[in-house]
């Protein structure tokens, strides 16, 4: 088998079906791994040896699901996009047990999948981890010379009320979505107004984001890939504070040109971090032509962009770099 590329992601995704449709026109090779599937689904083994010092990737081996097999020697580039969590296959074990073998499927078969040498992650999670929290983003953006509106993280009602009395407008923001309920279902908390009436001693009970409002004309989600950039303005019939939140179907998407000094920072952004690709979100004011226009909310650095009306540009894009077709030295990846 000639170069392979291992996309690492769940039964059920949308998105990877996207990259992997347009691998499949190029006719690259494609092995899809849900490491979740750790057993009869999924089987490996990992060598070190000694007397292959040579070994491009430094672990050799094989990795075989149900329908596919691939040499470790002939991956080139992994698409680690979201995998099932580890513990969906050892749901019958005891806690302790339980525990105790995702921790080892984790360290083992995520150590090696997680360090092979000279291959290109899209995007590698220790990366990802490291991009992941909003006030590492929003001091990024900041040193960028991107907009940021004013922000407080506190758990202090006094503090928080303070921020709120000074601001014309308040919006709370959750860091991270809703954990899994007792259905399995994900919620969802969406960004919306207070006033600094309504907070209480709640507040001192974890931490909380607190934003000045944006008078926004409107929304922005930037995609941006190596180095291409998709721009699309999310306009809302009911000019909700949060597009999220309503139906989807009945969002406005118009192409937007990025400015010059945005598009940028966000190259910056993305190499600081490590990442080959993110998703960013926008508020505008003005008709967004000048960089002034524009101010910068978070980047999710393993974001959903499928429903986009430009998805398919995007998946070649994906397609491109992970072949090595688009790759042009300066995707501001890092290569383990």
């Amino acid at each position: 088998m000639g170069a392979t590329v291992l996309v690492l992601t769940a039964l059920e995704d949308v998105t990877a079906d996207l990259v992997v449709e347009a691998l499949n026109e190029r006719e690259v090779p494609v092995v899809r791994v849900d490491p979740a599937d750790v057993g009869a689904g999924l089987a490996f083994g990992f060598r070190l040896d000694a007397d292959r010092p040579g070994c491009r990737t430094g672990w050799g081996g094989w990795l075989r699901t149900t329908s596919r097999e691939v040499e470790v020697e002939a991956v080139t580039a992994v698409y680690w996009r979201r995998p099932s969590p580890y513990a969906a296959r050892f749901g019958h074990l005891s806690a302790q047990q339980r525990e105790f073998a995702v921790a080892e499927v984790r360290h083992g078969f995520g150590g090696v999948v997680g360090g092979l040498r000279a291959v290109l992650y899209v995007n590698h999670p220790a990366a990802v981890a490291r991009a992941d929290f909003k006030p590492a983003q929003l001091q990024r953006f900041a040193a960028l010379g991107l907009r940021v509106p004013a922000t407080l993280v506190t758990n202090d009602m006094e503090e928080a009320r303070k921020f709120a009395a000074e601001q014309e407008r308040v919006v709370y923001k959750p860091f991270r979505g809703l954990p899994q309920g007792a259905d399995g279902r994900a919620g969802a908390i969406w960004a919306q107004r207070i006033r600094p009436e309504e907070l209480d001693d709640s507040v001192s009970v974890t931490a909380h984001l607190f934003q000045a409002e944006v008078p926004k004309s409107g929304d922005v989600r930037v995609t941006v890939v190596g180095r291409r950039v998709f721009a699309q303005r999310i306009t809302t019939p009911d000019g909700a504070l949060d597009w999220r939140r309503g139906d989807w179907d009945r969002l406005v998407h118009t192409p937007v040109v990025v400015p010059e000094p945005v598009r940028a920072a966000l190259y910056g952004y993305l190499a600081s971090f490590g990442l080959v690709f993110g998703c960013f979100d926008f508020a505008l004011t003005g008709d967004a032509s000048a960089p002034e226009d524009w101010w910068a909310l978070e980047c999710n650095p393993n974001g959903q962009w499928g429903w986009l009306p430009d998805a398919p540009a995007i998946a070649d894009t994906f397609a491109d770099i992970l072949s090595g077709e688009g790759t042009d030295g300066h995707d501001g990846a890092e290569r383990f």
